[in-house]
């Protein structure tokens, strides 16, 4: 099975940007879908990108589309989320996920991805 280590979150200013990586280890990369995910506080958890086995195929949340983007580098085992013009309420922690298998139907839904990492926190301010 993947392990998965989140990095690059931080506090940031509104406005600013980040990217944020997620490096995978212990199994083939390039067998799993990858998604990412935020939580904010007191809210529940939403879907914000996902992307394809060999990363020919991306998909972002609609509110997010034109500010986020998902990229992945199968040779480095390390999937990345590039975040634009952050907003103060895109404060979360930020987890990146792994399935095996993917229907379009379910790309959205966390439970259906098999593996998480830790999550790393993103605080931006106004």
């Amino acid at each position: 099975q993947v392990q998965l280590v989140e990095s690059g979150g931080g506090s940031v200013q509104a406005g600013d940007s980040l990217r944020l990586s997620c490096a995978a280890s212990g199994g083939t990369f390039s067998t799993y879908w990858m998604g990412w995910f935020r939580q904010a506080p007191g809210k529940e958890r939403e879907f914000v990108s996902s992307i394809s086995y060999g990363g020919s195929s991306t998909y972002v949340a609609d509110s997010l589309k034109g500010r986020f983007t998902i990229s992945r580098d199968n040779a480095k085992n390390t999937l990345y989320l590039q975040m634009n013009s952050l907003k103060s309420e895109e404060t979360a922690v930020y987890y990146c996920a792994a399935r095996r298998t993917f229907t379009i139907s379910t790309m959205g839904r966390g439970e259906k991805y098999d593996f998480w990492g830790q999550g790393t926190q993103v605080t931006v301010s106004s």
